[in-house]
């Protein structure tokens, strides 16, 4: 497939992600026990369910979304370059408008690809449409389609070669193909403290951006593509 791949149809996207509130306390207490009820299994005997809440940004039903951010192939001159695209915003509701109102406008067949996007992005994204009552865009969609009618590039999924046990970040992965990355990057686990402590939402931004950046260079080597130097980068805001 991704010897015929025309990645002028892919879109790669990222998406951030932190709890919906800034502490346990916070939480209104019916969600409070909801949140024990839910976490009781993945926390250890010491944990309490209010030590366990900086992990809320994972799990849809106790985060929301704060970016996506989007990167697009084209050519020009006969050279492949990217374009990258943010929507970020304290309201979730206001993001998920403006990339559902994208996706309207792109074909149904354009698909997706993401580092871990199946296990994570692509459901996350479906989940939070529906609590924010948006209609899930056509080529999210995965009710009834058959397996090779989704859309979807898994960058993980690809590098695990049916091994199902096996993670690999894609900090690695892009280390482990000589794809550069920059140094200065914040990581997943540092989102919420960036948002609700540093109130930096520009700095997560950036962290994502440079995620999508460098999902697309993992595609182009997957596809045994050079990589695509960052002069033929270009974010637009």
């Amino acid at each position: 497939m991704l010897k015929t791949l025309d990645l002028n149809q892919v879109m790669v996207l990222d998406i951030e992600t932190v709890p919906q509130y800034p502490s346990f306390q916070d939480v209104p207490p019916h969600l409070q026990e909801l949140w024990e009820q839910k976490t009781h299994y993945q926390r250890n005997s010491e944990q309490t369910a209010e030590e366990f809440y900086e992990k809320a940004g994972i799990m849809a039903e106790f985060g929301k979304i704060i970016c996506i951010s989007l990167g697009i192939f084209y050519t020009e001159e006969k050279t492949n370059k990217l374009r990258i695209k943010s929507f970020a915003d304290h309201d979730e509701h206001t993001i998920l408008s403006q990339f559902s109102a994208l996706l309207n406008k792109q074909p149904a067949a354009l698909m997706f690809c993401a580092h871990n996007g199946k296990e994570f992005d692509f459901p996350y994204l479906c989940r939070r449409l529906l609590v924010n009552a948006i209609e899930i865009p056509f080529q999210l969609q995965l009710s009834g389609k058959k397996p090779w009618e989704v859309n979807h590039i898994d960058t993980m999924e690809l590098w695990k070669f049916g091994d199902y046990k096996h993670y690999t970040s894609l900090n690695l992965l892009a280390a482990i193909l000589d794809i550069p990355t920059p140094k200065d990057d914040i990581n997943g686990s540092q989102v919420r403290q960036v948002y609700y402590e540093e109130k930096n939402l520009n700095r997560i931004v950036t962290y994502c951006q440079k995620d999508v950046i460098t999902t697309a260079q993992v595609l182009l080597k997957f596809k045994g593509m050079d990589i695509i130097p960052e002069e033929n980068i270009t974010i637009v805001t």
